[in-house]
């Protein structure tokens, strides 16, 4: 039977007989190898697909976490800001644990199909004028005058639960690989990843922690152009973040694993969306694809070493935003229902 994180890694985690034992049987997410991509770069890709995580995204795995702290603590509501994820697995696993969930999303910004999961978990969804940064001000706010739980990556318990996917590659691989790429919006997962390699290494479970790889949007590339955005701006919503909490956190794990940030624009990202679906079958959110886009691009100018182990984070199901690529893809062929005109069509 599949468990989740707190069962499998409970030995590496802040648990004790007062925490709730909560799973949505998060974790344990897939590493795939891309063979066609991998041939047509000369190296040995994986891709880390956590858009097959309960709620389809990589948030699950802090959010368990976070959520049985705060019960353990005695809260009885929980409050986010979100560009989609995290509010949908905040909300799920409220569900989950019976308590009341409020999110804030920055209006018009968020995805319809991340919208419908927050909503149909029960979350009291509240829209505001403003961008992320916004609305996680007013739930930093909101958290302190209500006593809320807030559950972004503020919460400590968030990125320990996050650094689970580090220890999940490893213990697939039997060791770390070379090169790691991950899509950084509020960076705090590229520091969690970054920690969990290091307590990884003082177990002696790896040798050597991977170069660590940022990737972000060219609209909304802070880590890049080292200046906060107050208007950030890219198609790949979960990464719409100008202002990094996690920033000082995310510049030491890139300085100290000898890695770097990597702008990429909306095109690349739509155009790697659709090439990791259609040579390896995968479909993943606009964000998550931002990894693609980055190690491509490093392909192109020839600053990809031949022969490495990569691996690329894909934080995000497909199905989370699927108008994004159907801006760019063709509309379906549209025949009469006859023999005559399928075969037509078909011997084009």
């Amino acid at each position: 039977m599949r468990s989740g994180i707190l069962e499998n890694y409970q030995d590496l985690l802040p648990l004790n007989e007062r925490t709730p034992g909560y799973s949505l049987c998060e974790g344990s997410t897939p590493l795939v190898h891309l063979r066609n991509l991998s041939r047509e770069m000369s190296i040995d890709l994986n891709v880390k697909f956590e858009g097959l995580n309960p709620t389809g995204s990589f948030k699950d795995r802090g959010m368990v976490l976070a959520v049985a702290k705060a019960v353990e603590n005695g809260a009885r509501a929980l409050i986010c800001a979100s560009t989609g994820n995290t509010s949908a697995s905040a909300a799920a696993y409220a569900a989950h644990a019976g308590l009341n969930c409020y999110v804030l999303l920055p209006s018009g910004f968020v995805a319809k199909g991340k919208l419908a999961q927050a909503l149909i978990y029960g979350a009291k969804v509240i829209s505001i004028t403003g961008n992320f940064d916004k609305a996680l001000e007013l739930a930093r706010d909101a958290s302190r005058e209500f006593g809320l739980a807030i559950v972004n990556s503020v919460n400590p318990y968030r990125l320990i639960g996050q650094r689970t996917a580090s220890w999940e590659i490893c213990d697939e691989l039997g060791k770390s690989p070379e090169w790691l790429f991950i899509p950084v919006g509020n960076a705090g997962n590229i520091s969690a990843y970054y920690a969990g390699f290091l307590k990884y290494r003082s177990l002696g479970r790896i040798a050597r922690i991977p170069r660590l790889m940022g990737i972000q949007a060219e609209g909304a590339s802070p880590m890049v152009s080292r200046e906060m955005i107050d208007h950030p701006e890219t198609i790949a919503t979960a990464i719409r973040i100008g202002k990094p909490v996690s920033y000082t956190k995310a510049v030491k794990a890139v300085r100290n694993t000898e890695g770097a940030f990597i702008s990429v624009s909306d095109d690349e990202i739509m155009n790697a969306q659709k090439m990791l679906a259609q040579k390896d079958g995968i479909f993943a959110e606009p964000a998550s694809c931002a990894t693609i886009a980055g190690i491509w691009k490093l392909f192109l100018q020839g600053d990809l070493p031949s022969g490495i182990s990569v691996t690329c984070i894909l934080t995000g199901n497909g199905l989370k935003d699927p108008e994004a690529p159907m801006k760019y893809l063709p509309d379906p062929v549209e025949i009469e229902g006859d023999w005559m005109s399928l075969k037509e069509v078909l011997n084009k």
